[in-house]
């Protein structure tokens, strides 16, 4: 990625996490200062009814039952001994460790203890890869379930000779409903009915816990009330099949996006090189078309090669001249892009003949015949023997 690019989407990400913070300011501000003032009246009330308790006593009072109920103690009873409404429970215990590996973290419940924390940070070095990897092989067999069974759905839009097009766009748009009906919608609904929460509620919490933010103002199964020990185990089940859903969604977009932008790089690649071609070319034909009309005259001519005259021999010289090193004004792009065999001879310089022709072709302006060269006389083949008879003079 460019430093251009990189500025700007980092200019971009920063515009918006400005917005979004004054948007939460302006909505959650006034609603804070008023519980703010709620509190404050229920402290002056209960100190006017409890005139011997002290405001130190009750501020000292308030924050141990707020690290009580952070601990996930439960304000509503006083039993100890009954473990089935307690934060670490089997089942709530296994949820627990759900969100540590897959990066949730609620937050309603935190560690106290010391070696807990310990333990936590060795758990989830070794459990978030361990939880990467299951990711993406549920989510790979997932998608290719349900790519499968849309593959089922797109062959009967192709038997009703609906456009190709149309049926790719009609099997990404099925994928998306189906998974949001899975894994969204349904859930909403369970949730309304097993937590008691709104519809908002339970979309809310849906959308949080599947994008792994995980507030913990909403958690499934932290109501005391709720005593099924299979309950929480069951929801993160559900949380593994919806991150794998969304990361097959996510995988998919990353595929499309990566074919187009190799599509892209390629054409615009081809544009780039016929531009080049037909820069190229353009230049060769202005410098040839140009060359007769300048100021050498013809006695000055030998910068180019010109062909061997019909009457007199082609002498090799034994040193290369300096004019015969002066290449051809046509650019290299253009000859090799227009005369892709024809630029060997230069190369092969042993050769009298394809070098001619080569230069012949440079001179000569494309679209315009050119005229057959004049026969070479044949060379001596040594010192005391005679011409070949089959060749003319």
């Amino acid at each position: 990625m460019r430093s251009t690019t990189l500025l700007a989407l980092l200019a971009l990400v920063l515009l918006y996490l400005v917005s979004g913070a004054l948007v939460f300011q302006a909505l959650e501000q006034p609603h804070e200062q008023q519980a703010q003032r709620e509190l404050g009246e229920v402290r002056e009330k209960f100190l006017r009814a409890h005139p011997c308790v002290s405001d130190q006593e009750l501020g000292h009072f308030i924050k141990e039952v707020a690290d009580a109920l952070g601990g996930g103690a439960d304000p509503e009873t006083n039993s100890t001994s009954n473990s089935s409404h307690s934060v670490w429970n089997l089942g709530s215990a296994f949820f627990f460790s759900g969100t540590i590996i897959t990066t949730i973290g609620y937050g309603n419940a935190a560690l106290r203890t010391d070696a807990g924390r310990l333990f936590c940070i060795f758990y989830a070095l070794v459990g978030i890869p361990l939880f990467g990897i299951l990711l993406a092989g549920v989510g790979d067999r997932l998608g290719s379930s349900l790519r499968r069974g849309i593959g089922h759905i797109e062959a009967i839009f192709l038997k009703w000779h609906v456009p190709p097009e149309l049926v790719r766009v009609l099997s990404a748009v099925l994928f998306l409903l189906i998974g949001c009906l899975l894994f969204v919608l349904t859930p909403t609904f369970v949730f309304c009915y097993v937590e008691g929460w709104s519809k908002l509620e339970a979309i809310y919490f849906v959308i949080v816990t599947l994008t792994t933010v995980g507030f913990g103002d909403y958690v499934a199964g932290a109501d005391p009330k709720q005593d099924t020990p299979a309950y929480q185990p069951l929801v993160w089940f559900w949380i593994l099949l919806g991150l794998a859903y969304f990361a097959s969604v996510l995988t998919t977009i990353g595929n499309w996006l990566r074919v187009v932008s190799r599509r892209t790089r390629a054409e615009m690649g081809g544009l780039t090189a016929q531009a080049a071609s037909w820069t190229g070319t353009v230049t060769a034909r202005v410098t040839q078309r140009a060359g007769p009309t300048g100021p050498p005259p013809e006695k000055e001519r030998p910068l180019l090669p010109p062909p061997p005259a019909p009457t007199q021999p082609v002498v090799r010289p034994l040193s290369p001249a300096p004019t015969e090193k002066v290449e051809p004004p046509s650019p290299p792009t253009a000859s090799a892009l227009d005369y892709p065999s024809e630029n060997l001879a230069f190369i092969d310089e042993s050769s009298d003949t394809q070098s001619e022709r080569g230069c012949a072709l440079a001179r000569t302006p494309r679209g315009r015949r050119r005229p057959n060269p004049p026969r070479k006389p044949a060379r001596p083949r040594g010192p005391g023997r005679p011409r070949d008879k089959g060749k003319p003079a």
